[in-house]
């Protein structure tokens, strides 16, 4: 049962573009855990296994399963058949978990690489431990976790995925031996321009959105205080590209219609700041660009119900259990053709159209697409690149 909810108008500059949900929660979802869990642990064994401790402790389980949640929002290890000696760090997004890597760690660590994937302080348990951490718990967990790492093998790449890729893009530019990045979606600057406004509606209201949590690998709901702390990164990852350009070799993958972040400025901070000849970056749009380093994969796919790549899609397979055509999870948008279902889950997948959220005809079926057609390419891609700069 969702809480009873008023709208809360703010005051000055804020109350001319922000609305927010102010309201005493009765679902648990809402409540948030007394601590933020443990995470400067001296070793990854004992981290992951205070860790898994603390979400059994700490979490809401939406199902009966609580092994499968558990397996799917807490952070893990590969270690690789054949090690190369060197290391990857992975650091997931705002609201999402370690599923986000479901697919693409297990590749790294078939290319020699021993992959780690952390948990960012309150993500994993339930959407109101956003209202815990701090920009510097953040900062912090992955500076820890990357120094972890460091001592383990002989070079070190960090990735991340939205709030992830800042966060690991800032500590690069702090840590010369940082071998490169791996960046997918990077949330460098957020596509909604009022989300700059959030760190002070954080003040007077709790929540940006409330919703039914039915999602295992991530929250759906979003704490104020998590879209405040996400925006403080955006801030801290521009001003160090603003200041210096990076010349490490860096892989990105971007789609041309993310509803999430704005793709466009990041495409330009990649050709403009990203400075090694060796860097790739994948753009998966229509447009061509003149950057050879750049390239651009069609997203008009009729013949697939396709019509563009969404924020999230590029992280997961074709085969996703979760994330695939018709898998567990299908994400409608809010508004369906009249005479349809509005849960559109409720309709054959060959009968919906797959976007980012906003595109694609009215008189359409239409969900978020949550996979990459492209997948196998990208992991090609990707796996060429390590492969030609881990020397």
């Amino acid at each position: 049962m969702m809480p009873k909810c008023n709208k809360l108008v703010l005051l000055p500059v804020i109350a001319l573009t922000l609305t927010g949900c102010a309201c005493e929660p009765e679902n648990p979802q809402f409540i948030a855990s007394e601590s933020l869990h443990p995470y400067m642990q001296e070793d990854y064994q004992t981290y992951l296994a205070e860790t898994q401790e603390w979400i059994l402790e700490n979490r809401i389980f939406l199902t009966d399963n609580k092994e499968i949640e558990l397996s799917a929002v807490a952070p893990f290890e590969l270690v690789p058949q054949n090690p190369n000696g060197q290391g990857i760090l992975l650091v997931h997004g705002l609201g999402d978990s370690p599923f986000s890597y479901i697919d693409i760690a297990p590749d790294l660590a078939a290319q020699g690489y021993l992959v780690r994937v952390v948990l960012l302080p309150g993500h994993g348990t339930r959407a109101a431990d956003l209202s815990l951490p701090e920009l510097e718990d953040w900062q912090e967990k992955v500076a820890h976790h990357y120094q972890l790492l460091n001592d383990k093998v002989d070079g070190v790449w960090l990735g991340g995925f939205s709030t992830g890729a800042n966060l690991v893009t800032a500590l690069a530019y702090q840590q010369p031996t940082v071998k490169g990045l791996l960046l997918f979606s990077p949330a460098f600057k957020p596509r909604d321009s009022l989300a700059k406004f959030s760190p002070y509606a954080s003040w007077f209201i709790d929540w940006e959105s409330q919703k039914e949590e039915d999602n295992y690998t991530r929250y759906n709901s979003l704490h104020m205080n998590g879209a405040a702390t996400y925006y403080k990164t955006s801030e801290v990852v521009r001003d160090f590209i603003d200041d210096a350009s990076y010349d490490k070799p860096t892989f990105v993958m971007l789609s041309e219609a993310d509803e999430t972040i704005d793709s466009q400025y990041a495409v330009e901070q990649f050709s403009n700041k990203f400075t090694n000849n060796n860097s790739k970056l994948l753009w998966f749009g229509e447009t061509q660009f003149k950057d050879q380093r750049i390239t651009s994969y069609s997203m008009n796919l009729p013949q697939q119900k396709i019509l563009s790549a969404s924020h999230i899609s590029l992280m997961f397979s074709p085969e996703n259990p979760i994330y695939k055509r018709d898998g567990e999870i299908r994400l409608c948008f809010n508004e369906q053709p009249e005479g349809m279902p509005k849960d559109c889950s409720e309709v054959d997948s060959d009968q919906v159209w797959f976007a980012a959220f906003g595109d694609g005809e009215e008189s359409q079926v239409r969900a978020r697409i949550s996979w990459n057609p492209y997948f196998d390419q990208s992991m090609q891609k990707m796996n060429r690149f390590l492969a030609d700069n881990s020397n």
